[in-house]
């Protein structure tokens, strides 16, 4: 079995990914960067969620001699020139902070109409093996924001973020429902063909 770590400490982030792989019939065994707790947090310097994805898992790679599997994403508002964009995991000011991100953004968006709360999220899901060897790939999942918060399930802004065509928030979807159309779903099964070609030891 392949070892690949990922490049997060996000628990659910993690179960989700490793339920997406399990799907595609990957073997590999998935660990989160939490394994290494003396590897600290990559900065993510980068003005596109493909180059934040590069950074983390070029940065894991490196430090752990395993390939390295990392993604960046985030919520891209319409109305907002499409933001918070690369900044939402950290749109209080405090990285990691669902609750307070999510609150700012409906305070943002208050005196705006539903015709006019578009937005989409953004995954971009990077692969950096330790000889330099990088892939990255996107998906996107499009839909409406809700004026207030739906749903327990997920994480972020799934819980006022309604996908086109559903009338549920992504927060009120099964893990295998969110996971059939959300951005990271689509841009990890993206990825499974690049694992194959370049972990062929991967069945």
């Amino acid at each position: 079995m392949t070892r690949l770590i990922l490049a997060t400490r996000n628990p659910g982030k993690l179960v989700e990914l490793q339920e997406i792989l399990a799907a595609a019939a990957l073997a590999h065994e998935l660990v989160g960067a939490d394994q290494y707790p003396e590897i600290p947090d990559v900065k993510e310097t980068g003005v596109t969620f493909a180059e934040n994805a590069l950074l983390k898992a070029h940065a894991l790679a490196q430090a752990t001699g395993l390939p390295a599997v990392a993604d960046d994403s985030g919520l891209s508002v319409d109305v907002l020139g499409g933001a918070p964009g690369i900044f939402s995991a950290r749109w209080s000011g405090r990285h990691g902070d669902d609750r307070a991100n999510l609150d700012l953004l409906l305070a943002q968006l208050s005196d705006i109409d539903a015709p006019h709360r578009a937005a989409h999220f953004t995954c971009a899901a990077a692969l950096a093996l330790p000889d330099g060897t990088e892939r990255v790939v996107e998906g996107r999942l499009t839909g409406t924001l809700r004026h207030a918060p739906e749903g327990s399930n997920g994480f972020g802004y799934d819980p006022i973020f309604q996908p086109d065509g559903d009338d549920r928030t992504t927060a009120e979807l099964s893990p295998a429902e969110k996971n059939a159309i959300s951005h990271r779903g689509k841009a990890f099964r993206a990825l499974v063909p690049v694992l194959r070609e370049l972990l062929p030891a991967a069945p």
